[in-house]
């Protein structure tokens, strides 16, 4: 009973980190502006190291099963 909050919440950390790591690498391949406003290298790294975060806690979450 107590795994199935630990498989949702790690199905989406897990999503999320992927998609943002890809989302990332995609507009950095393009050049284009990860955030508006923003230092690109700034943006980049603090979203590469946010999606790397989330993709861990989400592999962590499965490990809890």
């Amino acid at each position: 009973m107590e795994s199935g909050p630990a498989i949702f919440a790690g199905t989406a950390f897990t999503l999320f980190g992927a998609g943002l790591l890809l989302w990332t690498g995609a507009r950095a391949l393009h050049r284009a502006p990860v955030a508006h406003g923003v230092s690109p290298v700034a943006a980049i790294t603090f979203a590469t190291s946010l999606g790397a975060a989330f993709l861990i806690l989400g592999v962590w979450c499965f490990g809890r099963i």
